[in-house]
């Protein structure tokens, strides 16, 4: 036997091919000796992981990052100067930020071992004639393995003996309804896992019956293990936050050696000593680096996640709180994430009448009442210690519609008992119950239309049996179908007794037919208000599934996700090249039997032009697009663990909602972590200004390091902090997402950063070139105040992006006001106590300095006041 076989096309072959080609007696079982030699070939049956990175590796693999480098080099600078202080701190914030990214990474890698938990741990299996179990790691291909419900499936099988069998496969295929397996071979080679009837996959659950199968696959050849494949390979993305800060840390490296320079040679040409501009252009550029800038980046993702967390959105990676905020697709499994993943009686069509339930009808006209009865009895529904109904879930919607009409199957049965029946096979794709009513017995037969309607002689109706049109009530469920909906045909027939022979061809004839009814998994009830908030706030928004087109196209014209739906199936992407599937990508809003892999390059095909996509999902088949995608939105309840460790997010309630609430909540972290990007460039520009013109205009060095260094850390610490409690601006969520492209400085900031910056120079240069001129010792006290104050004046007036403070409210955010308050407070105890006067080269003011120090900065408010005004007005950033 060589190693070729576990890539056969298994469905199409006959079980004696298989057994042939496997070198396996069905009867039997492998030999003890044919598994020591598989056992060599294919190892265990278990997914193999490649070699993981140290924990060292992954905290080293943090340092990468510019912004990080830059604030090494700054605490490098600031020791060299003898701030030891300013060194400690950058390289707390630095050693934070590692092993943040170092905790995220370790969550992610789980995602694998979380594949490896869904195994089975145990498999009921026939070697050498007898029936043995044995740990689900040991089976090899070829072994003969026994399931029954309630079991999961150990590996891949090719089933060949098949009694009554469902098994639940929507984790691996997208599938709301339970599949029906079969044992006979398949002629096409093309079809989807879904399809393959026949087969039994690794990881999915058998719902009903029994089965014996021939091991065709284990570990990573099975269909769970190619997608752990996918879920290693398929990779991951920066986010945008990501993305923008890479380029921002970049550029300003540039910037701050420029300035340095600048400011160095400037000094020197105006005939100050070489060690004083040394350190001045040194100090300049370690208060040019916005060091808080990782810290409140952080402390912005961490209170977001911790307020999202509060609305059942569990963010399991920091930054992808932000990436939110920028997503402009949202891909969505349809399967229990834009649908309740429950059956559901939706359409009853009987007695010339089509309603939605048995409650809007009276039942007790004969036609309705026999139909109430045949969901009620015609299923193998039981109830749990709380009354829940549990079975097959097309019988759990039966039996609820029934109750839905007030018949209760346990209440009835008593009277109605089940005395025989012919189980459902998809020969016959129908089942018949039979019942003695009375003094009579009635069979109740449910199943395809195209197989019970063929077997009806009449219909009935309120005034009694008639004769069927046939033709019209095919053409009629036809309709249904097209509608989304699974149909079922119901019927009956009575008998003076029970028939000696309990056959099809005995009972599954000369039926009256009762109706059809409609089954469907419907709309969460929430998610319709939830596109359309997408939609407002441009997003769009894309269903992806593996399960029927006409149910796909039927749910997605529920939920308006398209004025103008076009179903593409798995299989035309299948024939379509890469390039020219991407030039279609951006015209799909419903997708329709697809497979892993397909969801991956619709991820990647939209990414390809631009667009940060955000995939949402339960399944084990979600979880490599989950991972590939810009950010990945996992189901808490009834998401596997697999969708969830592979996620960035995860839906506590499984609602689809709450993602845009998140949504909202990321673009208010971005808003806030610009305002502080553009608080903190305005200010160091401020403070570049001021040195870089003042020789110019003939006036002396405005500022010392030591001072330069202050400002830096009072003006860009707590107030900067504090932006990122912020609430959210008005109308955040009807603009549209952040274009990837739009770099952090668009929309006016670089503008402001540059003219704010002049003009808080001019002020503060102003006011040395007053004192200066006019005698005073303090000149340079007055302009290290003016500048701070000048500073907390711009953070007031920049809390909002368009609104006015007075809009807003001055006290609606507390921490701003007492940062402020405290920076005032610790500048005035360096202006007035003996001690820092030393140390910062300062000396007190007078009651008329200082008042001018406090009165001039207000005139930066009144600036940025105005600014904002023509915004609103969209004279200016448009």
């Amino acid at each position: 036997m060589d190693t070729t076989p576990q890539n056969a096309l298994f469905h199409t072959l006959s079980a004696e091919q298989v057994a042939s080609l496997l070198e396996v007696d069905l009867r039997d079982g492998l030999s003890d000796q044919q598994v020591a030699q598989r056992s060599a070939i294919y190892g265990a049956n278990e997914l193999r992981e490649k070699r993981r990175t140290t924990l060292a590796e992954k905290f080293i693999a943090q340092f990468k990052d510019a912004m990080i480098l830059i604030l090494l080099a700054a605490a490098v600078i600031a020791g060299a100067i003898g701030e030891i202080s300013d060194t400690v701190v950058i390289l707390i914030i630095v050693i934070l930020n590692a092993t943040i990214g170092l905790i995220q990474e370790y969550r992610a890698e789980r995602a694998v071992d979380a594949l490896k938990r869904m195994t089975e741990p145990e498999a009921r299996i026939r070697r050498g004639g007898h029936l043995q179990s044995i740990p689900s790691t040991q089976l090899v291909p070829g072994d003969v393995v026994s399931i029954e419900a309630g079991n999961v499936v150990t590996a891949d099988l090719r089933l060949f003996e098949v009694a009554d069998c469902e098994l639940d496969e929507a984790a691996l295929t997208g599938e709301s309804f339970t599949v029906t397996k079969q044992e006979e071979q398949l002629d096409d080679a093309e079809l989807p896992v879904g399809d393959r009837s026949n087969m039994a996959f690794k990881g999915t659950n058998v719902t009903r019956g029994r089965a014996l199968g021939v091991v065709v696959a284990t570990g990573h050849q099975t269909e769970l293990g190619k997608i752990a494949d996918l879920l290693k390979t398929s990779g991951t993305v920066l986010t945008p936050l990501q993305h923008r800060l890479e380029r921002f840390g970049g550029k300003l490296a540039v910037a701050i050696l420029i300035i340095a320079a600048v400011v160095f040679f400037a000094g020197l040409a105006r005939g100050e000593e070489v060690m004083l501009m040394l350190l001045t252009a040194i100090s300049l550029a370690v208060a040019a680096i916005p060091e808080a800038l990782p810290a409140v980046v952080t402390i912005s993702l961490a209170m977001g996640a911790q307020k999202m967390g509060k609305h059942n959105a569990l963010m399991r990676r920091l930054p992808t709180v932000e990436s939110l905020g920028s997503v402009t697709y949202i891909c969505s499994d349809k399967t229990g994430t834009l649908t309740s993943n429950r059956m559901r009686v939706e359409r009853i069509d009987a007695d010339g009448t089509s309603i939605n339930s048995l409650s809007e009808i009276d039942i007790g006209s004969e036609p309705w009442q026999w139909l109430g009865r045949l969901l009620a009895l015609s299923t193998d529904v039981t109830l749990d210690e709380h009354d829940e109904p549990l079975g097959d879930p097309t019988d759990v919607a039966l039996y609820l519609g029934a109750l839905d009409g007030g018949i209760r199957k346990h209440d009835i049965e008593t009277d109605f008992p089940r005395i025989a029946e012919l189980a459902f096979d998809t020969s016959r794709r129908a089942m018949t119950t039979l019942h003695t009513i009375g003094d009579e017995v009635v069979a109740f037969t449910k199943g395809a239309p195209e197989a019970v309607i063929p077997c009806c002689t009449k219909q009935l109706h309120s005034t009694g049996d008639e004769a069927i049109d046939q033709q019209e009530i095919l053409q009629q469920a036809e309709e249904m179908a097209t509608e989304g909906y699974r149909v079922l045909a119901l019927a009956m027939r009575r008998f003076p007794h029970l028939p000696d022979c309990i056959t099809q061809e005995c009972i599954e004839t000369e039926l009256v037919l009762l109706g059809l009814v409609g089954l469907i998994d419907p709309p969460r009830t929430e998610v319709p208000a939830a596109i359309s908030a997408c939609k407002t706030a441009g997003i769009k928004p894309v269903m992806i599934t593996g399960d029927h087109p006409a149910t796909a196209s039927a749910i997605a014209r529920r939920l308006d996700i398209a004025s103008d739906i076009e179903v593409m199936k798995g299989s035309d992407i299948a024939a379509l090249s890469e390039e020219e599937f991407a030039d279609r990508v951006e015209e799909i809003s419903v997708y329709a039997r697809v497979s892993p892999e397909q969801k991956i390059a619709i991820v990647k095909a939209l990414q390809k032009h631009g667009e940060f996509v955000a995939m949402t999902g339960d399944g084990v088949n979600d979880a490599p697009a989950l991972k590939r995608a810009t950010i990945g939105i996992g189901m808490g309840k009834k998401g596997t663990d697999v969708a969830r460790e592979a996620s960035d997010m995860v839906l506590l309630d499984d609602n689809f909602a709450t993602i845009v609430h998140a949504v909202s909540e990321g673009r208010r972290i971005f808003d806030n972590i610009r305002k502080f990007i553009k608080y903190t460039m305005t200010s160091n520009a401020g403070e570049v200004w001021v040195l870089f013109l003042a020789p110019f205009i003939g006036l002396p060095l405005p500022l010392l390091p030591v001072q330069i260094l202050w400002i830096n850390l009072v003006t860009d610490g707590l107030p900067g902090l504090a932006l990122s409690a912020e609430h959210r601006e008005k109308g955040i969520m009807s603009r549209p997402p952040r274009r990837p492209e739009e770099t952090i400085f668009s929309h006016g900031m670089w503008q402001h950063v540059v003219w704010v910056g002049l003009f808080i120079a001019a002020l503060s240069l102003g006011a040395q070139a007053w004192a200066f001129h006019g005698g005073s010792d303090n000149w340079q006290t007055i302009v290290f105040t003016v500048l701070t104050f000048s500073q907390l004046m711009h953070v007031l007036a920049i809390r909002s992006e368009q609104e006015s403070l007075f809009s807003i409210g001055l006290f609606s955010n507390p921490a701003l006001i007492g940062a402020i308050l405290l920076t005032v407070s610790l500048q005035m105890m360096i202006i007035y106590v003996p001690f820092f006067n030393e140390i910062f080269h300062t000396s007190p003011l007078s009651a008329h300095d200082l008042l001018l120090c406090m009165l001039l900065p207000l005139v930066v408010f009144v600036a940025v006041e105005m600014e904002k005004y023509a915004v609103r007005q969209g004279w200016i950033y448009n």
